[in-house]
């Protein structure tokens, strides 16, 4: 455990993060470069992205809550050592997704009650369903909960965004690179490091399996409540059509083999939740867990 535990190090942190592919950054992006013009200058396109832009300051929030509460119920010193660089990562998530939130518009002070409003009430049970295990620090269910189901989640989502973002608005999609890049190693360290844990508890399979069910279902919802929205379908279709104008039917990029510009609401639904879950069932595998299928919302 220790061996593998030193390619989570501190160390090893420190050289591929703040001195590796965040060198020479501010808040996630290169120096200088701003938002798209395309959104500053469209009210619906700005609305839109500012919701897009608060979900993932309250999933990050809830990052930063379960990694810092994680590190003392962490049964040795590497993998509190492991939690704290991810504590780190995960409160610079919520400062540049805050500070983006910033650059389009949200005043400071108007930060808490933008996020009141726009708060997807599906993605604030799922945070309340994990932060429920880490306040009782019943660590395998939280780290299932916080490095594979939650991270997870964002790595997908973050993924698709970043194709739909690389062309026609740089900035955002700089930072999601690292951002990705920093939940790819969060999701690695659940895969690899709570496979024994549960190997040695294997009473934990339940409650974890449980937990798997229920976080599914609330991100399933949350994902229901973006794409079938009546409102937000007119504004994502309104968004991909001036996209498209703005860039040409390539800007959006592709992912999954699909072309973004080309699916309609319920396409790209699929396709998130069908990559979402399929993740999910590969990486509990791994670690010795049978997925369950959550109800569709």
């Amino acid at each position: 455990m220790a061996d593998f535990l030193s390619g989570y190090s501190i160390q090893y942190w420190l050289e591929s993060c703040p001195q590796g592919y965040l060198e020479e950054t501010e808040y996630g992006h290169k120096a200088g470069v701003s938002e798209s013009d395309l959104i500053l200058g469209d009210d619906l396109l700005r609305e839109q992205a500012i919701k897009v832009t608060t979900q993932m300051v309250v999933g990050e929030r809830c990052a930063l809550a379960a990694s810092s509460g994680l590190i003392n119920a962490a049964p040795d010193e590497a993998a509190k050592r492991f939690l704290a660089t991810q504590t780190l990562d995960e409160a610079r998530h919520v400062e540049i997704f805050t500070q983006r939130l910033y650059d389009l518009g949200v005043g400071k002070n108007d930060l808490e009650s933008t996020l009141r409003e726009h708060a997807n009430p599906n993605l604030v049970k799922f945070a309340e369903a994990l932060l429920e295990k880490v306040e009782a620090k019943d660590f395998i269910p939280g780290v299932v909960g916080q490095n594979i189901i939650l991270e997870g989640m964002a790595f997908s989502v973050f993924e698709m965004l970043y194709a739909g973002n690389q062309k026609l608005n740089p900035k955002f999609a700089q930072t999601l690179a690292g951002t990705i890049a920093d939940e790819r190693r969060h999701v690695g360290f659940g895969e690899n490091y709570i496979g024994a844990l549960i190997k040695e508890q294997p009473e934990k399979r339940p409650e974890i399996e449980k937990l798997q069910k229920e976080m599914s279902y609330y991100m399933l919802a949350t994902f229901a409540d973006q794409f079938r929205d009546n409102d937000a379908r007119a504004e994502l279709e309104t968004m991909k059509k001036r996209a498209v104008e703005a860039g040409g039917e390539e800007s959006q990029g592709t992912w999954q083999g699909a072309n973004l510009a080309e699916l309609d609401p319920e396409e790209m639904e699929a396709l998130l939740a069908s990559t979402v879950l399929g993740e999910f069932k590969t990486r509990l595998g791994r670690i010795g867990l049978e997925y369950q299928t959550p109800a569709q919302p």
